[in-house]
């Protein structure tokens, strides 16, 4: 007997998700020097982890014979004194995709609806299908999603509605008015699962504790990987009200966030600092990149993330030469946009070469 056949049926259609590539992958491959290779693929923050943060992960480490404080107590106070809520409103994850995980143990079941947009993070349909559930797209409009759309397609069997704002890769957002709105609209049924992942690169990020303050179900997720550089850490969390944080942690598996991540995230959410530093580099990053891209001609959509949503003919093909000139973009055929490739805001000088790696293909010059 083949040991596919004792699989439930539906994992062996279940779509797999595509990272990212990394350098040393592309550096074997290639033959290219790893220390040479400028990644722009995963969206990680260019200007490194929080010193603060890195320093406390180092001190850490002194007691990683250790199990981790499976309640997450002091992690949990820290981000709740950053949102404004209740310790016990917390629940910190392996990265915000083990939280969506989670949502799915909780919710989701053959029979059961999702609704989200497309393009969206892909996590959100691959966890509807994993849980044997029907994911519903509604498609953007003009890259942004369309609320009164996603309204619509919500029905009596929708158990989750996934909102992600910035939106990946898109790096559009929706206005804190509208998504408070739209919110309150949801029949009770239906649990909104809005994503911050990117928040911390808006001025003013939307608020829904006026939501949580009513109860009713919304999950806000955040995560550690973006702009405060802990993606190595694997470390998200939701915020959401004590009712849905007691059903999470019911399925929740202990210890699922490891001890030098939480001295890393606690250290960091105080490093106002290199956020601020952070914040300001991916500003001047934009605008450096929507510069080039204006001199190269190409069509690209105004992000409010660390991101760009480039579109450049063939995809697949700028993704292949691009690693050849020993830089990594993200391909995102996945994701139905065969003709673009999503950018991450890096350093100046990374942001240049790549520049100059996407002007060689074009056969054109950018202004000195």
């Amino acid at each position: 007997m083949k040991l596919e056949e004792l699989a439930r049926p539906a994992v062996l259609t279940q779509p797999v998700y595509e990272p990212g590539r990394p350098i040393e992958d592309v550096a074997r491959e290639l033959g290219l020097d790893p220390k040479g290779i400028v990644k722009l693929a995963s969206n990680e923050n260019a200007f490194g982890p929080s010193p603060l943060a890195a320093g406390a992960a180092e001190k850490a480490l002194r007691h990683a014979h250790l199990y981790p404080d499976g309640g997450t107590h002091a992690l949990r106070g820290a981000i709740a004194r950053a949102r404004g809520v209740d310790p016990g409103q917390i629940v910190p994850g392996n990265g915000s995709n083990e939280i969506i995980e989670l949502l799915g143990h909780v919710f989701l079941g053959p029979g059961d609806e999702a609704v989200m947009g497309t393009p969206a993070f892909i996590v959100y349909k691959l966890v509807t299908l994993l849980f044997g559930a029907k994911p519903v797209e509604v498609p953007l409009r003009n890259h942004r999603h369309d609320l009164g759309d996603m309204a619509a397609a919500v029905t009596d069997k929708t158990k989750l509605v996934f909102l992600p704002s910035p939106n990946n890769p898109t790096g559009t957002a929706n206005d804190a008015g509208e998504i408070t709105r739209f919110a309150r609209d949801l029949p009770e049924h239906a649990v909104l699962v809005f994503d911050e992942a990117y928040a911390e690169y808006l001025d003013e990020p939307p608020d829904l504790r006026p939501l949580l303050e009513e109860g009713r179900p919304v999950v806000c997720l955040r995560t550690f990987s973006k702009i405060y550089g802990l993606a190595a850490f694997r470390l998200g969390y939701a915020w959401t009200t004590l009712e849905m944080a007691q059903l999470l942690n019911r399925v929740r598996q202990p210890f699922n966030v490891n001890a030098i991540g939480q001295a890393a995230a606690i250290a960091a959410l105080e490093d106002r600092e290199f956020l601020e530093t952070c914040r300001a580099g991916n500003r001047a990053g934009l605008r450096q990149w929507e510069e080039g891209l204006k001199a190269l001609e190409l069509e690209w959509v105004p992000s409010e993330a660390n991101f760009l949503l480039v579109r450049v003919g063939d995809g697949a093909e700028v993704f292949r030469r691009m690693q050849e000139a020993g830089v990594i973009v993200r391909p995102l055929a996945p994701y139905g946009l065969p003709e673009h490739v999503r950018v991450t805001i890096g350093r100046a000088g990374e942001n240049q070469r790549a520049l100059e790696a996407l002007a060689a293909m074009l056969n054109k010059v950018l202004p000195s």
